[in-house]
């Protein structure tokens, strides 16, 4: 199972979550976001990174053009695109946000040009980040890759795996003591429960 923690904004965090078997790291760069990270910074970071880990740039209704010139930049592996912009930047692989309210229906996701999708609850003009979940079970029998975010921690995301049987997880907010910053044991925690 992929699992990936998010909203990574220094050095010891990124190799903390490494150390406890993250196989993804996200790397926001929506500068309204408390989790931004500036591309300099975060040039240092992911050079830290062994080989093997998953970077991903988080982008917020980015021009595709932005987003591939930023990607091949910082050599990142995946883009997370969130937001209303439908473009699709050529020649990355992508994971889509996709904001899961009643009436979610899995099937709409078969169309829809994505590596993975990334299922969160509704945010609003936060794009994610706020540590709300939604009904993991609306998730259960996707036919496409999709990886679980929103409100996840070390005591739940056992039971949104056995509910939405996922291809990935993601958590973020519930694993900082303060925005962009995180609890190292807690994201132990949450790093051991999912991968059991």
């Amino acid at each position: 199972m992929m699992v990936k923690i998010c909203g990574i904004t220094n050095r010891g965090d990124a190799l903390a979550a490494v150390d406890g078997g993250a196989s993804a790291l996200g790397f926001n760069f929506y500068p309204r976001s408390p989790r931004y990270i500036a591309p300099e910074e975060a040039r240092e970071i992911l050079a830290a990174l062994p080989a093997g880990v998953v970077k991903v740039g988080v982008f917020v209704n980015e021009p595709a053009a932005a987003v591939a010139s930023l990607a091949g930049q910082l050599s990142l592996d995946v883009v997370q695109l969130h937001g209303e912009s439908a473009e699709i930047p050529a020649g990355l692989r992508v994971w889509r946000a996709v904001a899961v309210g009643p009436g979610f229906d899995a099937a709409s996701l078969d169309p829809l040009p994505a590596e993975a999708f990334l299922l969160d609850a509704p945010s609003g003009s936060a794009h994610g980040g706020t540590g709300r979940s939604f009904d993991w079970s609306l998730a259960r029998g996707a036919r496409r890759n999709v990886i679980i975010a929103g409100g996840l921690d070390e005591t739940n995301v056992r039971r949104a795996i056995e509910e939405a049987r996922p291809w990935g997880v993601d958590a973020c907010s519930r694993l900082e003591s303060s925005p962009g910053r995180k609890d190292h044991q807690r994201m132990a925690q949450f790093l051991k429960a999912a991968r059991s």
